[in-house]
């Protein structure tokens, strides 16, 4: 993924249309927000396995919503100066850190809160 390519790609959509002064943080953060509640949506009432082999149309949708969801998440870090890559590195190396593999490895939610607590 070229992340800079997209960051143009966004900021030139969003100048074009004059829609700048309507992507402050909180708004980003609102409209991430409904574009995750659509996302819901479409898994909503699927079984385990409905949900692993989507029809097309349904993929389709799934993919448009999880781009959505993807630009207002870049959109809010370009408006906050975060780097999106850099945070996802360093977040990824502390839950290394609190989830060790020789202590969570096959864990279910229970057993995990239970191990996180000790």
């Amino acid at each position: 993924m070229n992340l800079e390519h997209i960051q143009s790609i966004i900021t030139r959509f969003s100048s074009e249309r004059g829609w700048e002064k309507h992507h402050s943080p909180k708004n980003l953060v609102m409209a991430l927000s409904g574009e995750v509640g659509e996302l819901n949506e479409i898994f909503q009432w699927l079984s385990e396995d409905e949900s692993q082999n989507l029809p097309d149309e349904v993929r389709e949708h799934t993919q448009e919503e999880i781009a959505d969801i993807a630009v207002y998440l870049i959109r809010l870090c370009m408006k906050l100066d975060i780097d999106l890559e850099a945070a996802i590195v360093d977040k990824m190396a502390k839950n290394e850190a609190k989830y060790p593999i020789d202590r969570v490895k096959g864990m279910d939610k229970k057993r995990l809160f239970l191990a996180k607590r000790e």
